[in-house]
């Protein structure tokens, strides 16, 4: 089972939800496909969707709803199945 990551390329805000209001776009535990979107990078009132590059199962978010985040850092791990 290969482990993968998704690394932010944008320095900003990350968001687990479109909306304050909104579900989180995936939760812990879900499988998600590659595209899926996870979160949301917010830069100056821009915001850019944060996506999984392959398939697999979601192990966890590293950052926090609401956290500064920097170009090149890990958001969430996930496994192949």
């Amino acid at each position: 089972m290969a482990k993968h990551t998704v690394i932010t390329p944008l320095p900003g805000t990350f968001y687990r939800k479109a909306t304050p209001d909104s579900a989180n776009y995936v939760e812990v535990g879900a499988q998600i496909s590659a595209g899926t979107v996870i979160g949301l990078i917010e830069v100056m009132k821009q915001f850019s969707e944060l996506t999984a590059g392959a398939s697999g199962r979601l192990n966890a978010f590293l950052v926090e709803d609401g956290d500064s985040v920097e170009p090149g850092q890990v958001i969430a791990t996930f496994d192949d199945e």
